[in-house]
């Protein structure tokens, strides 16, 4: 049973990572249909799925810019940040996922009020939200304008380099996305990660407030040792 519950998400981030799952589906469904369906027999006709991924992707760099805003002037920005001793924590929760969680270890990062992030949560956010999407915001802008691409790079055409870089980027997006889809089912219940992100509230459990205080206990004695 939850012991409390922490207002984690408020409600424009809340709307602003809706909108986004709305859109990115928008751009991978078009995207797919344009590249590799068959053009007698088109996922989505041709011509609707130019205009849908076209506008998407100008919605969703708007939608980029107000997130962005968000984490610069708003608490959020804080849980993107990288603390000391970043590389050990990092090992120690990808143990978890890959031996812990199937044995019914505490996890070694539980969510609250100043650490909404695990380790690897936070470097994956990091680089899918400031490096991953940027590129293919540039190579999806590019490529709506041609024009501005330099038409030769070391003998390659640069419209192909930039629209084989835009398509790795989607890819690897997509592929986020899944493994995002998976881990929404990781929580005390399998919704109970998805209702955090409708109602904004995290509930956290007993097990989770005491291993919560044992890691800050440890963490404070580990820095005291250095210290010294």
């Amino acid at each position: 049973m939850a012991t409390k519950k922490i207002y984690l998400y408020p409600l424009w981030l809340r709307i602003w990572h809706h909108v986004n799952a709305v859109l990115m589906l928008a751009l991978i469904l078009t995207g797919v249909s344009m590249q590799y369906s068959n053009p007698d027999y088109p996922l989505i006709r041709f011509d609707i799925a130019v205009s849908v991924h076209n506008i998407s992707g100008i919605l969703l760099t708007l939608s980029y810019f107000y997130f962005f805003l968000g984490v610069l002037f708003t608490s959020i920005g804080r849980h993107y940040v990288m603390k000391q001793g970043f590389f050990k924590a990092f090992y120690q929760q990808a143990r978890y996922y890959l031996f812990g969680i199937f044995r019914g270890e505490p996890h070694p990062f539980p969510v609250n009020a100043e650490r909404k992030f695990n380790p690897i949560q936070q470097i994956t956010y990091n680089v899918i939200q400031h490096a991953i999407t940027p590129v293919t915001f540039v190579t999806g802008w590019a490529l709506l304008y041609p024009e501005t691409i330099i038409l030769n790079v070391f003998g390659y055409s640069g419209i192909m380099l930039t629209s084989l870089l835009h398509v790795a980027a989607g890819f690897l997006i997509s592929v986020f996305l899944i493994i995002h889809l998976y881990f929404i089912t990781v929580g005390h219940s399998v919704s109970s990660n998805l209702k955090s992100m409708i109602t904004g509230y995290h509930e956290i459990h007993e097990d989770e407030e005491k291993d919560s205080a044992e890691n800050a206990e440890k963490s404070s004695s580990e820095n005291l040792g250095k210290s010294n």
